[in-house]
């Protein structure tokens, strides 16, 4: 296995609520490795002793290409998944049996992706930088969902939905109609956040040494 392909699928191991990110991992680490079809169909049976060599060699093949990607996506499960699924004889059988645990329907998915960006709320004293990154992932969620959001409109959620001690940089994007993309808007929250915790650690040394 290239250490490129192992690092890609150790990064981010399947756990459950990352399918949708992981499955997509798995699929262009199969196309690039020419394996993607033996996740198509179920193995086929064993040939006869007397079957043509072709046959004997496609069976080979397709062996060989079954082992090498069911070694990849057991190396990319978490310990309690690879363990359930380590017996299981085909990359096609995981596959399926993974889909069956965590897929969930494209209108189902659509619908809690779009409750979670709607009623977002970033908790009093978490990073926002967090808070930002986490609400990027579901508006890409959306996308690869068929409901493109557009950029004007992500920056729009963001702000609304973040903590009350950042009333000032919402009240100032609102009044002076601040144009930000997700790059600036990042970028000046983490310095607003940054400045903010400057100002109550000075306040709080300054009472310290009085």
């Amino acid at each position: 296995m290239a250490i490129a392909t192992l690092s890609l699928l150790t990064t981010d191991k399947l756990t459950g609520e990352n399918y949708t990110r992981w499955k997509n991992t798995i699929n262009t680490i199969m196309i690039i490795n020419d394996f993607h079809f033996v996740l198509m169909e179920d193995h086929p049976p064993i040939p006869a002793h007397n079957a043509p060599r072709n046959v004997q060699e496609a069976y080979e093949h397709l062996t060989r290409a079954n082992e090498e990607a069911r070694t990849y996506i057991l190396a990319s499960l978490n310990k309690v998944l690879a363990k359930k699924h380590e017996f299981i004889l085909t990359a096609h059988e995981i596959m399926e049996s993974l889909r069956g645990m965590f897929e969930q329907s494209s209108a189902q998915l659509m619908h809690d992706t779009l409750k979670h960006i709607f009623n977002a709320r970033m908790q009093e004293g978490a990073s926002v930088r967090e808070h930002v990154l986490n609400m990027m992932v579901h508006f890409n969620v959306a996308e690869m969902n068929g409901l493109s959001i557009h950029e004007t409109s992500q920056v729009s959620f963001i702000v609304e939905s973040l903590s009350e001690s950042f009333l000032h940089f919402r009240s100032n994007v609102v009044l002076n109609r601040i144009d930000y993309n997700m790059t600036t808007l990042l970028n000046e929250l983490q310095t607003f956040q940054f400045l903010m915790k400057s100002k109550e650690q000075k306040g709080e040394e300054n009472v310290a040494s009085t």
